[in-house]
């Protein structure tokens, strides 16, 4: 696993819980350092221990620890870049769906080694989405980003994430878009706002 994404699990834990919650993930996952660093490589199994870890000790489902993962690496201030990265996505919700199927290959223009699931959205309708992926069971981390972003753009939505397969290799997302606008969006410009 690519340790940015090790990195987002323990700046999540550390910034939501403390460091000591983070220390205690740590000695449960036996990890020998209590840093990741954002550009190494790390095996699969040392990620999957670490939130493994992670939801027993703050006693959540490994789907709700990932979906909230999600939502943080959207909502949090130190995480401003992504949010307007995702932004670039489109000038509505339903545009940003659309950009997604696209994640994946600009993931790995910036980060050739990063692994972002592949996802292919089917529209049916006008205001109902299925977002089909395959991020080895990491799919609810791309429903909490999801939620944030609905936020983002003011949209009112019902999400559901679905698993099925082996360690639920074959994952989907269900959106049903309810409202466009049913709250102000975040203000977003092009160029970055100055203070």
């Amino acid at each position: 696993m690519h340790g940015l994404i090790n990195r987002s699990i323990q700046c999540f834990v550390r910034d939501t819980y403390g460091a000591d919650r983070w220390a205690e993930v740590c000695a449960r996952a036996k990890l020998e350092s209590q840093d990741f660093e954002a550009l190494l490589t790390y095996d699969d199994a040392l990620t999957d221990a670490v939130i493994r870890a992670a939801s027993e000790l703050l006693e959540k489902e490994r789907v709700l620890f990932l979906e909230d993962l999600g939502h943080y690496l959207v909502t949090h201030p130190e995480s401003d870049a992504l949010r307007r990265l995702l932004r670039f996505g489109g000038e509505t919700f339903v545009d940003f769906l659309h950009s997604l199927e696209e994640l994946h290959d600009r993931g790995r223009l910036a980060l050739p080694d990063l692994d972002l699931p592949r996802i292919e959205m089917r529209e049916h309708g006008g205001s109902s989405f299925t977002l089909g992926l395959c991020w080895g069971d990491l799919g609810p981390v791309v429903l909490g980003v999801l939620r944030a972003m609905a936020d983002e753009y003011g949209a009112l939505v019902l999400m559901e994430y679905h698993a099925s397969g082996a360690h639920a290799r074959d994952e989907a997302i269900t959106i049903e878009l309810l409202e466009t606008t049913h709250a102000e969006g975040r203000s977003f410009a092009l160029g970055r706002v100055r203070r």
